[in-house]
């Protein structure tokens, strides 16, 4: 059940909530030495997502640091399609890599029957974050549960990795539109019961992360990002009504106003949106989150401050989470974040 009294369930209900609740996507990562203690000790990065001990000890280092307003499982967008059976590893310097899907035997081959037992340990460790935020002091911080969005996780099963353009991707949407539709609906049923798991588990919010929606047309934007998006949050809704989702179509742009549409209870904007023009277009009681530049924290100093402060003098009086515009990079200085929090803080 929700806690009424966490700032970011406030938030994710519509209230105006001042100063705004904080939170950094990316914040349990290598930008903290305590983390990459972690990840020396440890084979591989799937291994560590599966380690629930480890796992949920990476989630909550920030939060002992920083006192956030949200703790984020540690994972990773692509665990679905690894626990679907298509494979996965992470290469040091390429990122990604899996196998191409590119016909109908790669569909084929997809086991949604197996993802609950491979995800099993990811339920544990937010079974252990619950747990652990409550028994170290954090009883005003959320637990943020999270998944890929189906094109995103699409993009790099099709593509076999990351791309700058995932032209296959689109190329197959238009040009074998039943194989994609295919894979694109087991990806929505199969992030439906990944995201009901995790609620079911202990996480009080819901994030559907579509980091690649802004490549896409409208005509298609609509298809593949807003469809699924509306059918996954009318899923949750109706087997967790208490729960909230916050939708992030990164690079979505204008189209962020038609993302409205799906149900989330919050809209995550990259950091090209311009906070002021974005929150018109988004449906009255549906909460802005973002969209600090990750660029401007590693600056820091009066750069940071800035930054910080034009988002908060656009934001105050509206429902508003306050988080960067992307992922933390691993170059940023720790100090710069607690100094960012402080400023929040402040508002």
């Amino acid at each position: 059940m929700r806690d009424s009294t966490k700032p970011l369930l406030r938030a994710l209900t519509g209230e105006a909530v001042w100063p705004p609740p904080i939170w950094l996507m990316r914040q349990a990562g290598r930008y903290l030495p305590e983390y990459r203690a972690i990840r020396a000790g440890v084979a591989d990065f799937i291994a560590l997502c599966t380690t629930p001990e480890l796992a949920a000890e990476v989630t909550l280092q920030p939060i002992r640091r920083y006192g956030f307003d949200a703790a984020i499982l540690f994972s990773d967008i692509l665990i679905l399609p690894w626990a679907l059976g298509h494979g996965l590893a992470f290469k040091e310097g390429e990122g990604p890599v899996l196998p191409k899907l590119r016909d109908a035997a790669g569909l084929a081959a997809l086991d949604p029957n197996r993802v609950a037992a491979a995800v099993a340990p990811v339920m544990e460790t937010v079974r252990r974050v619950r747990a652990g935020l409550a028994s170290e002091g954090f009883g005003q911080t959320a637990l943020i549960g999270f998944a890929g969005a189906p094109f995103t996780v699409a993009c790099y099963m099709v593509e076999g990795g990351g791309s700058r353009d995932f032209a296959a991707t689109r190329a197959m949407a238009y040009a074998d539109p039943a194989l994609f539709a295919g894979l694109m609906d087991m990806l929505t049923e199969s992030t439906i019961e990944y995201l009901s798991a995790q609620a079911e588990a202990g996480a009080e919010a819901l994030m559907l992360f579509d980091s690649w929606a802004g490549v896409l047309s409208p005509s298609l934007f609509r298809r593949h990002v807003i469809a699924p998006a509306t059918r996954i949050v009318a899923a949750l809704r109706q087997r967790h009504p208490g729960i909230p989702v916050i939708g992030f179509p990164r690079l979505g742009g204008l189209m962020v106003g038609a993302y409205g549409a799906t149900g989330v209870n919050a809209i995550a904007m990259d950091t090209s949106m311009d906070l002021a023009q974005a929150a018109a277009l988004v449906p009255d009681g549906v909460a802005v989150q973002g969209n600090l530049d990750p660029m401007a924290l590693v600056a820091g100093g009066a750069a940071l401050t800035g930054e910080a402060e034009a988002i908060l003098r656009a934001m105050r009086g509206r429902p508003f989470i306050f988080n960067l515009g992307h992922g933390i990079v691993p170059q940023t200085t720790p100090a710069h974040v607690g100094a960012l929090v402080e400023q929040v803080r402040a508002a």
